[in-house]
């Protein structure tokens, strides 16, 4: 499998296209905004015109796209443009029933189909280091694998259709309930008179140590690399990590499960963005949890 379509030339599916070219693949991308079609051709990728243009030819397609009803209408268009037997690989993070109905959709036309969500950021999809959880027939995990190892460094087959979203939305409601477990302790330790740098040399040898505070910390100085230093830019963009929380809601109220410190998290972050920060990184949720503003 050479030929690859790329729909969804975004932040995240930019890179990602841009890796699979760096490693040898004909990528042609398709992408509605022309900015983001001028910018893959910059970095390699073929740009196209049509969604039609895109996939002409293709042994398998990458969708990287922002909800759920846009993955569903885009497998639709697919399965009416592509050949029996094409490989569809979607790395949205969308809700489980739209992921299943696009299994559906593949499976209509024989096409082996994966959803595999990533986990990474925008520099884990610039440096080919994310993390795919992914749902799907176990021949569809085997044929997409090498594709997927080309943008990632850890690939999961988390078991069938929909699987993969399953994982993520669980993952990423972890990821804000403790991005707001540790800013509050920073906040509560500056006005305890900690140093920023004191605490994190204590929780992150102690069992307060997590991935938002060795890899993420919310605070300037501990981890020079994290959004923190660079005035939250993301990243990860709150809006994102709202509309992942609102999944796991939405999730939790059709299983029955309870998840009160989920739903806790997604409405601070509502809160949050209310104020005007949803284009920042989700970890500058610390400041309006000091009272320094949104």
């Amino acid at each position: 499998m050479r030929n690859i379509a790329f729909i969804g030339l975004g932040n995240m599916g930019l890179p990602m296209a841009a890796n699979l070219t760096r490693a040898g693949y004909a990528v042609k991308g398709f992408d509605l905004a022309e900015a983001s079609r001028r910018a893959a051709a910059a970095e390699g990728v073929t740009a196209a015109a049509t969604l039609e243009a895109a996939v002409a030819g293709a042994d398998a397609v990458v969708t990287m796209l922002p909800k759920g009803e846009h993955v569903v209408a885009v497998h639709g268009d697919l399965v009416k443009l592509v050949p029996e037997g094409t490989l569809l690989i979607d790395c949205s993070t969308v809700d489980v029933a739209s992921a299943r109905k696009a299994h559906g959709l593949a499976a209509a036309l024989r096409c082996l189909s994966v959803d595999a969500p990533v986990s990474g950021g925008t520099g884990g999809a610039k440096a080919a280091t994310l993390t795919f959880m992914c749902g799907g027939s176990q021949a569809a995990f085997a044929a997409a694998t090498p594709i997927l190892e080309t943008m990632g460094r850890k690939i999961v087959h988390c078991g069938g259709a929909g699987a993969g979203q399953a994982a993520k939305i669980c993952n990423n409601m972890i990821l804000g309930i403790s991005m707001i477990a540790v800013s509050e302790a920073f906040v509560l330790g500056e006005r305890l008179g900690l140093s920023h740098q004191a605490l994190f040399d204590v929780a992150s040898t102690s069992s307060g140590q997590c991935w938002a505070l060795t890899s993420y910390c919310p605070v300037p100085g501990p981890v020079p690399t994290t959004p923190a230093n660079s005035g939250y830019r993301p990243g990860f963009a709150a809006a994102l990590m709202l509309k992942d929380l609102k999944l796991a809601r939405e999730a939790a109220s059709a299983s029955g499960a309870m998840t009160p410190l989920g739903a806790a998290a997604a409405g601070l972050y509502e809160t949050f963005i209310t104020g005007g920060s949803g284009d920042r990184d989700f970890s500058a949720i610390v400041e309006m949890l000091r009272g320094g503003g949104t």
